[in-house]
């Protein structure tokens, strides 16, 4: 049996139609019909191996899907963004009362169209659920942007379902093979694959991975008519990316890990440094379940005042100040920027593949301002065991 990174590379070998190693970029719109007669059959519009319209398949696209299943194991519906992913899943469910939370806000932007267009309920996920009833939904995001902390993916499963609801899970911060929400009780998970499954910031992609074929086919013909399947190039673009997907994102664990505990350790040699938001920190008893296979590479840090938080990021050489997560590059940012409602001393940090020791450096570079406390933190980073 294939493990993670062989299914990364290999998942999709069967559906190629050439003989090239790297799958060709398919940029048709359209493709010709079989000659043969019997292999006209009307209405196949979600077979990957039946092509007529790029807005219904494409090559790149249905092996995308093909290597997310093998490495998942469950069925998957790629979109062009995050966003489409969650109106997609919006669009099938089509709750009356939806609970949800801290989450991004492009989804609580989405409910509120649903609740101006069509009425929808939106509640908190931590409040009162009595008015959540069967076919509702309930969506939770672990690990929570910006903070990088998680919830108990587990206990509210069994809320919702106690309610007769689904539960998704946005799991965007903790792609494969950190975490398995469907595990813990999960009915649909979400990932904004523009993120970590892409890694490279430079495409726009969302997956939505559910429990049988049969909601799969579902989903797949609302997308044909939301016109929201992703584009050749992008698709081609996540296949490479797919390419090195288990290496990066157990990189970029270990590093942000290593960063983490750092800081924390060190707390009191930054006096400009107020707090630090990681999942790592927390000591709550189900992340050592939930969470097993190591911790989210994106992170937050809070500010002693907000002219710090605003001017920190024009400090550092190695990380970009920039809105988006997961890149081969480190990013950081005021989240004030992208998100109006949150505290204007919060940083966002979203690790990539660069030297820990090098990226704890330029860290210190902007926190510290004592020379000496300054000598004696790039000292300890020599000393760490990378």
């Amino acid at each position: 049996m294939s493990h993670f990174s062989t299914k990364s590379i290999h998942g999709g070998d069967h559906l190629k139609r050439t003989v090239d190693v790297i799958t060709p970029i398919h940029i048709s719109t359209t493709y010709s019909y079989s000659n043969n007669p019997d292999e006209l059959i009307p209405g196949a519009l979600t077979d990957p191996n039946t092509l007529v319209y790029s807005r219904e398949n494409h090559p790149n696209a249905a092996q995308v899907e093909a290597i997310v299943e093998s490495i998942t194991g469950y069925p998957c519906i790629v979109y062009n963004s995050g966003l489409s992913a969650f109106n997609g899943l919006m669009t099938q469910i089509n709750p009356k009362v939806l609970a949800i939370g801290q989450a991004y806000h492009g989804c609580h932007g989405i409910a509120e169209i649903w609740q101006r267009n069509f009425g929808l309920k939106k509640i908190d996920i931590n409040g009162d659920l009595n008015e959540l009833k069967k076919g509702d939904l309930m969506h939770l995001e672990t690990p929570i942007n910006p903070y990088g902390t998680y919830a108990d993916i587990s206990k509210y499963a069994e809320k919702a379902h106690e309610k007769g609801a689904l539960l998704s899970v946005d799991a965007t911060f903790a792609p494969p093979p950190l975490l398995d929400p469907f595990e813990f009780g999960a009915d649909i998970v979400m990932h904004s694959a523009t993120k970590f499954f892409g890694g490279h910031s430079d495409l726009l992609a969302g997956l939505l991975l559910v429990k049988n074929n049969e909601l799969k086919e579902q989903l797949l013909l609302d997308r044909l008519v939301l016109g929201t399947n992703i584009a050749n190039l992008e698709s081609a673009l996540l296949v490479r990316s797919l390419r090195t997907f288990e290496l990066r994102v157990s990189r970029q664990t270990k590093t942000a890990e290593i960063i983490v505990k750092f800081l924390n350790d060190n707390k009191s040699k930054f006096p400009k440094l107020d707090k630090i938001y990681h999942g790592s920190l927390q000591s709550d008893e189900f992340i050592s379940k939930q969470m097993s296979n190591g911790h989210t590479p994106v992170f937050a840090i809070e500010l002693k005042t907000e002219l710090d938080a605003k001017s920190f990021p024009s400090k550092l050489k190695l990380f970009h100040h920039a809105t988006s997560l997961g890149g081969a590059e480190s990013l950081i940012e005021w989240r004030a920027m992208s998100d109006s409602h949150i505290s204007k001393k919060l940083l966002r940090l979203s690790i990539g593949l660069e030297d820990p020791r090098d990226l704890l450096n330029d860290l210190i570079n902007g926190l510290s301002s004592d020379e000496n406390d300054k000598n004696v933190l790039v000292e300890e980073i020599k000393k760490l065991n990378i």
